[in-house]
């Protein structure tokens, strides 16, 4: 089996830390290039003042980042590589010895639905006594889907996705963002054995507080993907309804105190009083109840709830102007018809050097995956029941649609004959159920895209949304029947996104 060309991506904006990160990988053979990308926003100097690492002479190139998060760093960084795959790591993080032996091993073999293979991370608390509640946060990450502290994605995929969306200006939700895209396409992020050290350093007295912000982060998750992205993201709930409320109890207990209603006043600081006091607890009984934590802990108790509900309102109000669209306008899932619409037809096809992508077919689907909207492909081949082709034949073709276009999260192909009468052969709806069944969604929120009325006359059938895309086979009869029609694969994809389903 071939070695799998890899590069590493550090984005870093110059933290003690990256000189550990720095000296664990010196200590391994390369993978590939090491590419360090400088996001510090006013450099003072170099990066490396005293250069890297002697084992990492002549391996290690820095790049100018954009200074705009690590998600802009991040796609500077692999923009920059060659190799089919990108593993990023972040710069507070230590390899462990194996890990780039354990790299190579993990991407072996990974089939072309892999988008991505997540690492482990490790986080060693200190030894006898409770962990604090700072450590207990950062032993979190040891459970966290998705995070770039130890990931490797296809570069393709990077590609064909877009990268992270550089809307997230923090180390927060950007990966995971970008992991639900890249599995909302129909691919799949897979576990490693490499291991990456991640050490709970020392936090100030208000570093949950700062830490609320990101609280921004999921109001633009919500406006992009909707209220399941936590649950499909693996994300657990947090304590934001409790934040709300209990900020909502002692903004009541201020007004009615302003007002002159003593009687409500009392009631609403006696609520407040009562959040925070769960809120503090919950923090502070499992920890050492030190005099340092536990001050701390009961002042940013108090903090927390009003900081993380007021983050989480601006966060909502910045969303609303950075995804004006939202996630209430986009479809659950698009469905392709195969030939005339995302190939040129060639009847009853079953050689693979035959199929040619239409116009801006790829294009489209960039665009689509970009989004997040999973995609599948709902075809009629007859020929298969007709004798004129083998169902391995019209599977063969599938894989070159595949190998050209990218994958597919569901394929829903019919090989009865016209005469057969059966439920799935468009213009019936069972295609498109089955489909949308394949890939979780609800008919009722789907698009199918099609070339002829059969397309957009099963769409109908099941409750889908339908948009034609004419070519020479069109019948003008059925351009004028169509709900929607577009002049081209692209707009009819721009028209799925804009205009809901």
């Amino acid at each position: 089996m071939s070695r799998p060309a890899v590069d590493v991506v550090v984005p870093t904006a110059g933290r003690p830390s990256l000189r550990a990160l720095l000296e664990a990988l010196a200590r391994q053979p390369p993978p590939g290039r090491l590419l360090l990308v400088d996001d510090r926003r006013n450099p003072g100097g170099p990066l490396l003042p005293e250069g890297p690492p002697a084992g990492l002479a002549g391996r290690v190139e820095v790049l100018r980042g954009p200074a705009r998060g690590p998600a802009a760093a991040r796609n500077a960084g692999w923009r920059a590589s060659g190799a089919g795959w990108v593993a990023f790591l972040d710069d507070d993080v230590v390899p462990e010895p194996g890990w780039t032996r354990d790299l190579l091993r993990d991407l072996s073999g990974l089939g072309p639905r892999v988008a991505a293979s997540q690492g482990q991370l490790r986080v060693p608390l200190p030894a006898g006594r409770r962990p604090t509640d700072a450590e207990r946060g950062v032993k979190g990450l040891e459970t966290a889907r998705w995070i770039t502290a130890n990931i490797a994605y296809r570069r393709e995929v990077l590609e064909r996705l877009g990268g992270f969306d550089e809307r997230f200006p923090r180390a927060y939700r950007e990966d995971v963002e970008l992991g639900l895209r890249a599995v909302r396409s129909g691919l799949r992020i897979v576990g490693g054995e490499r291991t990456v050290l991640h050490p709970a350093r020392p936090a100030g007295p208000l570093e949950s507080v700062r830490r609320q912000a990101g609280n921004a982060d999921d109001a633009l998750m919500l406006l992009l993907h909707g209220r399941a992205w936590r649950r499909e993201a693996g994300v657990p709930p947090g304590r934001r309804p409790r934040h709300l409320l209990v900020t909502a109890a002692g903004a009541a207990a201020l007004a009615a105190l302003a007002a002159g209603r003593r009687r409500d006043a009392a009631l609403g600081a006696l609520l407040w009083l009562l959040g925070t006091t769960e809120f503090a607890a919950s923090r502070i009984l499992p920890g050492p109840r030190t005099l340092p934590e536990v001050s701390s802990l009961l002042l940013s108790s108090a903090l927390i709830p009003p900081a993380a509900s007021a983050c989480f309102a601006l966060g909502l109000l910045r969303a609303r102007r950075l995804a004006p669209g939202g996630a209430r306008r986009l479809p659950e899932a698009v469905l392709f018809d195969r030939d005339g619409t995302l190939v040129h037809d060639v009847p009853y096809n079953g050689d693979p050097e035959k199929v040619v992508p239409v116009p801006g077919a790829r294009r489209a689907l960039r665009r689509l995956r970009a989004a997040g909207v999973p995609a599948g492909v709902i075809s009629n081949q007859s020929g298969v029941g007709r004798g004129l082709i083998s169902a391995e034949q019209v599977a063969r073709v599938n894989r070159r649609v595949e190998e050209l276009l990218g994958p597919f999260g569901a394929w829903a192909l019919c090989c009865h004959r016209p005469e057969d009468g059966c439920g799935c052969r468009k213009p019936a709806p069972g295609l498109v159920l089955r489909a949308a069944a394949q890939l979780g969604a609800d008919p009722r929120r789907c698009v199918v895209i099609g070339d002829i009325g059969a397309d957009v006359e099963a769409a109908r059938a099941a409750g889908a949304r339908g948009i034609l895309v004419p070519t020479p086979a069109t019948r003008p009869e059925e351009v004028e029947a169509a709900p929607e029609v577009a002049p081209d694969l692209e707009s009819a994809v721009e028209l799925a996104l804009g205009g809901g389903a």
